[in-house]
């Protein structure tokens, strides 16, 4: 009688939870194209960090990355957006998805948000800290965080309407949208501001219960 041994695991499974979070939903394919928008982008901040964000073009990262730039632009509009788009989107819009639908959708974003910032923290805090230092820094950028298409007001929204299962929002759901959004994104620069040495996760779950409060004491 023999014993059946443990299933090893494939040689390219990812060891980083928030990796392994990425890369559940997607196709051979779609994974392939994630590592290579990672690579970019980790080069990207390595030559931004040796010799300046303005000082770096496209040409170089596409160079060290060992792509083409034409391959560079099929991943990225701009440079600006290598910066301010990011692959964990559609991680949060799943994970809100998965909470009980009778759980108040405040509760449901602060329960999501906190746990996914200690992920991301403790396995690419650097890569987190990297680019919002240059939110911050960088006048371009710190605009363009401000963009309909870089909003994080989006996500909500699109999180709200599927779980009401209406095809248009309501105007209640879009004003919901637009705080958390709002509330989120000036917890994040204010961490990043501050170098990141303030607790994050803690910052981000006292925004929540000031949203929750309905901004008592405020």
């Amino acid at each position: 009688m023999t014993t059946e041994q443990p299933t090893a695991a494939l040689p390219d499974a990812p060891t980083n939870p928030v990796q392994a979070l990425l890369e559940a939903p997607l196709s051979l394919r779609e994974r392939k194209k994630l590592k290579t928008r990672q690579t970019v982008r980790r080069e990207a901040y390595r030559l931004f960090a040796e010799q300046g964000y303005e000082n770096t073009t496209v040409e170089q990262i596409a160079a060290a990355a060992e792509v083409s730039p034409s391959t560079f632009f099929r991943y990225f509009a701009t440079k600006e957006d290598l910066v301010l788009t990011d692959e964990y989107d559609p991680a949060m819009i799943t994970a809100l998805l998965e909470r009980p639908t009778d759980e108040p959708f405040l509760q449901s974003c602060r329960a999501v948000m906190t746990g996914m910032i200690h992920h991301l923290l403790e396995h690419e805090r650097q890569e987190l800290v990297t680019r919002m230092r240059l939110v911050t820094e960088v006048p371009a950028l710190r605009a363009g965080l401000h963009r309909a298409d870089n909003s994080p007001q989006e996500l909500f929204l699109t999180v709200l309407t599927r779980r009401a299962g209406v095809e248009e929002p309501t105007y209640e759901m879009r004003v919901t949208a637009a705080a958390i959004g709002a509330v989120t994104t000036e917890a994040v620069l204010r961490w990043a501001t501050g170098g990141g040495q303030e607790d994050i996760a803690g910052l981000v779950d006292r925004t929540f219960a000031l949203l929750e409060s309905g901004f008592v004491g405020v």
